[in-house]
């Protein structure tokens, strides 16, 4: 259904996900504020990445927002831990993968709310998949659900203004080829994104890392060439 000046909170990162649930929350008719986060991630390309993206897409407010998660660590994404290289898709699938960031949805999410009630939002969209092997227990429809209910209990909009606050997940159960797919239709223009975990210092993906291989693999699967520079590419 078609929604007409309603406000959504969009969680943007900067990714092939992020960027096509914008698009889609957009085709819905959604006046979009989008929300990026600089906590601690090894390089800050994927931010502006996002900029570039909110730029073009037009969203009626971009915010980033500073959360340090180096200081709690535990992941390879904000600790000297190693990008996992090179893995087989039945290797990712396998158990939760280092590059995950304790709590990192909720986290954010958290702060999607709180925006959401300050701007009279009452649908927050992220990009979160539970396909293509993404290992995630944060990506699960059972999580996006209790926390959809947790929104509703522990917010004044839920409790005394009678909202109904809705976490969206378009993407989550779409294979990475789908959501590529779905992406091209509406317009995402994916130079414009970037996905790679461990780049190299001029922004080159490293065509290696499990995100990199996701990401070609759904290019691949989708008949469509990745538009980004990888640094082994000739």
């Amino acid at each position: 259904m078609m929604k007409n000046n309603l406000k959504a909170v969009v969680l943007l990162s900067g990714g092939i996900d992020s960027a096509t649930t914008l698009a889609i929350a957009k085709d819905e008719g959604f006046d979009v504020y989008a929300l990026s986060f600089r906590y601690g991630q090894r390089h800050a390309i994927e931010l502006e990445a996002a900029k570039r993206i909110a730029q073009q897409v037009k969203v009626a407010e971009h915010v980033i927002i500073d959360v340090d998660l180096r200081r709690i660590g535990g992941s390879a994404l904000t600790a000297d831990i190693a990008v996992p290289k090179s893995r087989s898709i039945e290797k990712m699938g396998k158990d939760v993968p280092v590059t995950y960031v304790p709590a990192r949805n909720t986290i954010f999410l958290s702060y999607a709310l709180a925006w959401a009630e300050v701007v009279g939002a009452d649908d927050i969209f992220i990009g979160v998949n539970a396909l293509d092997y993404s290992g995630y227990p944060d990506c699960r429809p059972g999580y996006i659900f209790a926390y959809e209910q947790m929104a509703n209990l522990a917010t004044k909009a839920g409790v005394e203004d009678g909202r109904k606050l809705k976490i969206h997940a378009p993407l989550i159960e779409m294979s990475k080829s789908q959501i590529i797919i779905k992406g091209i239709e509406l317009g995402v223009d994916y130079s414009l994104t970037h996905s790679c975990y461990d780049p190299s210092a001029t922004g080159e993906a490293c065509g290696e890392c499990d995100s990199c291989l996701l990401r070609l693999k759904g290019f691949n699967d989708a008949g469509v060439k990745d538009p980004v520079k990888y640094k082994n590419e000739i």
